[in-house]
């Protein structure tokens, strides 16, 4: 590639957008945030993603840049090979040819990820799993997924939904998840479960990062509800770890922003779940909610290479 080639980068969500011009070697020479406001339908989600899309680009060129490729990450069951938005509740996508789209709109070449394995990918690539080639990524926020990366490559899966370790079971008869079965990971050790879990038994509204306080504050009915987080998300990791034998486990996600009050108790739990596996390095992400953006540059600058 030139000196002063970029590439175009969007994280798409159901509120916000992240988008930036990214260099080849991760650097951000320029960020913006949109509103998403998913609201307004699927068909004017798309408009504003290629217009933000070619007003970067645009941007890029009058600043003397040269875009090379577009990536663009977007939330629910993407299949990557096609450029396709199979489905998306959070965005209402349902069979979106976003990738076509894009390239008519830009004339650029455009690839299209899975938001979670975007954010895997940049990661394992550029943050906290950088030394590891085998990298389990995985996010806590309202709900829980996760993106398996061997030697820089997400794994998609042969129908785009690999990643999905929010909806294993870990307890059996446990709340109901979204999915409809009871008991999945994320319907008791998500954010949003966490939140429900002490509002249920305490009477009064609470988040997670609520919870978290005063469990740090010694509360004992927020401790319980953190203790049992944290033993469900041991289940489910220690599941991952058999089944994928990563070298490093990060986690990303508003829930992880507990740092030691999370990550020393869920080391702990892990380890005592290991019997032959190996035991995997536990690590806080450390890209932030730019991880997304970032991993859509990745897939762009992939794209030029296939």
């Amino acid at each position: 590639m030139n000196a002063g080639d970029v590439v175009v980068a969007l994280d798409v969500g159901g509120t916000g957008m992240k988008c930036a011009l990214v260099r080849p070697d991760g650097a951000v020479l320029h960020a913006e945030r949109h509103a998403t406001d998913a609201g307004r339908g699927p068909d004017a989600v798309v408009d504003t993603i290629l217009a933000v899309a070619e007003g970067l680009a645009g941007k890029a060129r009058a600043d003397g840049l040269t875009p090379v490729a577009l990536g663009v990450a977007v939330p629910g069951v993407i299949d990557e090979a096609r450029g396709v938005a199979v489905w998306s509740a959070n965005v209402g996508f349902r069979d979106v040819p976003l990738r076509d789209l894009a390239r008519a709109r830009l004339g650029l070449p455009t690839a299209l990820g899975h938001d979670v394995r975007a954010g895997g990918l940049a990661e394992a690539r550029l943050g906290a799993g950088r030394d590891s080639a085998h990298v389990l990524f995985v996010a806590i926020g309202t709900g829980i997924a996760a993106a398996h990366v061997v030697d820089g490559t997400a794994v998609t899966g042969a129908h785009g939904a690999a990643g999905e370790i929010g909806h294993v079971q870990v307890r059996a008869g446990g709340p109901t998840c979204g999915c409809g079965r009871p008991g999945c990971l994320e319907a008791v050790a998500s954010a949003a479960a966490i939140g429900r879990r002490y509002t249920a038994l305490a009477g009064v509204p609470a988040t997670a990062a609520d919870v978290a306080d005063r469990a740090a504050a010694g509360e004992p009915l927020a401790a319980d509800v953190w203790r049992e987080a944290v033993d469900a998300l041991a289940d489910g990791l220690a599941t991952g770890q058999a089944l994928f034998d990563v070298e490093t486990v990060v986690l990303g996600g508003g829930l992880a922003q507990a740092g030691a009050l999370l990550l020393d108790p869920l080391r702990a739990a892990l380890h005592e779940r290991m019997t032959f596996h190996r035991e995997p390095r536990l690590v806080a992400a450390a890209l932030g909610d730019e991880a997304g953006c970032l991993g859509a540059a990745l897939l762009a600058l992939d794209s030029l290479e296939k």
